[in-house]
């Protein structure tokens, strides 16, 4: 009963460590010259990713301030980068999708760091 007692709460804590172990989907910021800021957004399409860089900015200039854009930039490092084009890659995720739901499994090969927005910005106070 001891033993089985231990590996029943073994089991559920790794199960919760589990759970609770995720990616980020925003950085800090990082200054860089002339009072310029650095962030970066990860997401697992491009309007998320910037969506999430886009917070890390606001976040950075808080409430007094606005996020002024200098330069934006956004990558795919998704499982099939240097494999295919992004277009096809899109195409083949959204295949395994289909796959999963009628075979009842999940197929997808992305995950929510195939996109990568890097935005460098200025502060405004507003």
């Amino acid at each position: 009963m001891n033993k089985l007692t231990t590996i029943t709460l073994l089991a559920s804590s790794a199960l919760l460590f589990t759970a609770c172990a995720s990616n980020p989907t925003q950085t800090l910021a990082i200054q860089k010259a002339d009072n310029q800021y650095e962030v970066t957004g990860l997401g697992k399409d491009q309007i998320t990713a910037k969506n999430n860089a886009i917070t890390a900015a606001n976040k950075t200039c808080g409430k007094k301030g606005a996020p002024v854009l200098v330069d934006e930039k956004t990558e795919y490092h998704g499982s099939l980068k240097g494999v295919v084009d992004e277009q096809t890659g899109k195409m083949i995720t959204a295949a395994a999708g289909v796959l999963g739901s009628v075979m009842g499994k999940n197929y997808g090969i992305e995950k929510d760091t195939d996109y990568q927005t890097t935005l460098t910005f200025s502060c405004k106070a507003s």
